[in-house]
């Protein structure tokens, strides 16, 4: 016997999962979905949820409406459009997208997401990093000029507090910088720690220009130290850079 769930915008407005009955499988569409082949032996999670907050990842409300549904059937296997067919720890694989499509963090943990010219900020960053990891913080480091947007963008999300670094650009921020805020918001990110570090020689505007950029995110908690390098660091960048660690470990 087959049943059908409504599931628009999970992630087309036409979406219709199926649930048969008689196997106990439920054909979730792009729900529950993956990068990658099923023969591949990349981890469920890390590629699944770089899909979820790719591609799903702006319509949480539309995917919890749908897990509500899917809570009232006995579900065996899980078959996707993308990636593996689901089987085993079901719940585990539930529980994960109700995490993303709530916009609750995954786990502790910093991530620092650093764009740098000369190299100053990525030593602040670094920096940064070594201490955090030295309070047993759990830390990761994202170089946005050499690194894959949609894995620094998904472990943004799965991360409860992140750190953004950039030089001045233009008055802005380095391209790269101001695009990956572009692809936290367009996926509304919410419900996180952030914090600031900005560089500029004369007129360091980056920290105004991220924060601004991340006023119509709801539920962010800014901290108090916001870290302003003017060129290199120096005795009192440093002595930011104490305090902001305090403040996230």
């Amino acid at each position: 016997m087959l049943s059908f769930l409504t599931a628009p915008m999970v992630h087309w407005p036409e979406v219709i999962m199926t649930y048969d009955a008689a196997d106990k499988a439920l054909f979730s569409a792009d729900a529950f979905g993956r990068f990658g082949t099923p023969d591949d032996g990349a981890p469920w999670e890390d590629e699944a949820r770089r899909y979820y907050i790719g591609i799903v990842g702006k319509y949480g409300v539309q995917v919890q409406a749908v897990l509500k549904k899917c809570a009232a059937l006995d579900i065996a296997v899980i078959c996707p459009l993308h990636g593996p067919a689901l089987t085993g720890d079901i719940d585990r694989y539930v529980s994960l997208y109700d995490t993303w499509s709530s916009y609750k963090p995954e786990e502790e943990g910093v991530l620092i997401a650093y764009t740098s010219v000369y190299g100053h900020t990525r030593e602040a960053a670094e920096t940064l990093r070594g201490m955090l990891a030295a309070k047993g913080c759990n830390v990761l480091l994202y170089d946005l000029a050499r690194s894959d947007l949609s894995e620094a963008v998904a472990q943004a999300f799965r991360m409860s507090k992140l750190v953004l670094a950039s030089t001045t650009y233009n008055a802005g921020l380095f391209p790269r910088m101001e695009t990956f805020i572009e692809a936290l918001c367009e996926r509304g990110f919410q419900k996180r720690t952030v914090a600031l570090i900005e560089n500029g020689s004369w007129a360091p505007m980056a920290g105004k220009v991220m924060k601004g950029m991340l006023e119509g995110c709801k539920d962010i908690a800014w901290t108090e130290t916001t870290v302003r390098i003017v060129s290199a660091l120096n005795e009192a960048s440093l002595a930011q850079i104490e305090a902001l660690v305090e403040e996230l470990s």
